[in-house]
């Protein structure tokens, strides 16, 4: 149920194992937070726009690996530059180690550029455990050794000590090494950029595997050619080959039980399904719980995912421009207003996004879009009791979405000249096109209390997967999740062989 990013790497890896599998979709087309539409010749995203690890072979991004092992791939425009508008200034900073502390020296001088080495020479011990970590290989119940086998055991044994410690929050990590106000602010970013909570709160097994990545020789960013959607359609692509199949407009109304057991689901239109394995939802856990009837759920256990707390929600600004003059510009920006009032306040972060100075198909000739989002800061509580479509909720929306106007506009002073389309979005919006609860980014589990829960719940044959569980929130962890709720219907010996044939 759902054909998010984590339900898609879920069907098309079962299918692959020579599972019978039918993923269903609410939406007129898949991909969830990763859909893609258009609009007067404008091909605009609806979610992710930073990604990595897509155009190579090996990778240890587990969408990658996914991807290989249902025989699909997605062609990329690798780039190594982004933009931040931050109170220190206007900058231009290249990915990897050495274009950061060209930055960092003429930012903060030689003491910043060599606290930076320090913390980065005593991190990378972490980023190899971290990278040691085939994720693919984990199975419910059972964790990794007994997928991976003695040589794999071995090594997870002389990782145990770094890896124990990548359970938990990246925030203490970065404090012990980490004295300089701007370096602290600057993993605080990336922090609140990967998981929509403050470093304190962040997993540091992520963090490693971001550092690991981003900050190796010849390091870059890959653009996705025909954005989020190509990678949705590229796993729908998998699904189809391998025997599956995609409904879309088929929104479920209800998880059937049996006693306690999943044996199929409700659609809205009264079409009743059989399941003969089980049930994956892909929705989000306080979603889920809405499709499941009281009888046969332990009550303590629908509390525990009642009570789960939310992430905050977003705003999002798509425009299409004219588009002259701007190719000097990166394809990416973000913008910090003030570290004093915390990373994660109010419109106190945006992200901007212009993929058409990678991929100019995406954008009628001579002109260019842009995708500008709020990275869950947007307060639920702001907009849940206003009707979408009042003048009090028009009103609101153009209030809070004219900050993505005005912050813009520091970078191409002409903009309101170049707008030929704009559309906002709001948490209604995105409550809407993703039917999440509250339009929320996912669970705020903090790495510093409790991990994510794992997928498996106590109705027998019913699974979870995407950001609402083990490993969170992010494209590489539903993809984990999605591989996870997979593997908890095949067999120990054919997960073994994929993790083989993948050289993981």
């Amino acid at each position: 149920m759902g054909s998010g990013l984590g339900g898609l790497c879920c069907g098309a890896l079962a299918a692959r194992h020579g599972l019978e599998v039918l993923v269903l979709e609410a939406h007129d087309r898949p991909g969830g937070a990763a859909h893609g539409f258009e609009r007067r010749g404008f091909q605009f995203e609806s979610g992710p726009s930073l990604w990595s690890g897509l155009g190579r072979w090996p990778s240890a991004n587990p969408l990658a690996q996914v991807l290989r092992a249902v025989g699909e791939s997605v062609p990329v425009v690798p780039y190594q530059e982004w933009g931040l508008l931050l109170p220190e200034g206007n900058l231009r900073i290249g990915v990897g180690a050495e274009p950061f502390l060209e930055a960092l020296q003429q930012l903060r001088g030689p003491a910043a550029v060599a606290e930076w080495r320090a913390f980065m020479r005593w991190l990378e011990p972490y980023c190899r455990a971290a990278a040691s970590l085939p994720l693919l290989a984990m199975r419910p119940g059972l964790g990794m050794a007994g997928v991976l086998g003695a040589r794999g055991s071995a090594t997870l044994l002389r990782q145990a000590p770094r890896l124990a410690a990548l359970g938990g929050a990246f925030g203490p990590m970065a404090r012990r090494q980490l004295k300089d106000p701007f370096l602290l602010h600057w993993v605080e970013m990336l922090c609140f950029l990967i998981s929509g909570l403050p470093m304190d709160q962040t997993s540091a097994a992520a963090m490693a595997t971001l550092f690991g990545e981003w900050f190796e020789p010849n390091a870059s960013l890959d653009y996705p050619i025909g954005g989020s959607a190509a990678v949705a359609e590229a796993l729908v692509r998998g699904l189809q080959r391998h025997g599956g199949e995609l409904r879309c407009r088929a929104a479920v109304k209800q998880i059937r039980l049996d006693g306690n057991r999943a044996v199929g689901v409700e659609l809205e239109n009264g079409e009743q399904l059989d399941a003969r394995l089980g049930v994956v939802s892909n929705a989000s856990p306080w979603d889920t719980l809405g499709l499941l009837p009281e009888e046969g759920v332990p009550r303590r256990w629908r509390r525990q995912t009642a009570a789960t707390p939310a992430c905050a929600s977003f705003l999002h600004w798509h425009v299409g421009l004219r588009g002259d003059r701007l190719n000097e510009l990166p394809i990416h920006h973000v913008w910090v207003g003030d570290w004093q009032r915390g990373i994660g306040a109010e419109r106190n972060m945006l992200v901007f996004s212009m993929p058409s100075l990678l991929d100019p198909a995406l954008a009628p000739v001579g002109h260019h879009l842009l995708h500008a989002y709020s990275p869950a800061n947007e307060p639920w509580e702001l907009w849940k009791d206003l009707e979408p479509g009042s003048s009090a909720y028009e009103a609101l929306k153009a209030e809070r979405c004219g900050l993505f106007k005005e912050v813009f506009s520091q970078l191409v002073p002409d903009l309101a000249d170049r707008i030929v389309l704009e559309l906002q979005g709001t948490p209604h919006t995105h409550r809407r096109y993703l039917r999440v609860h509250q339009g929320s980014y996912g669970p705020a589990i903090g790495a510093d209390r409790s991990p994510f829960p794992g997928g498996s719940t106590p109705v027998e044959g019913l699974q979870l997967c995407g950001a609402g569980v083990f490993p969170g929130i992010g494209v590489p962890p539903v993809a984990v999740s999605g591989a996870m709720a997979a593997h908890s219907f095949v067999p120990l010996a054919k997960q073994k062989a994929l993790i083989q044939e993948l050289g993981l």
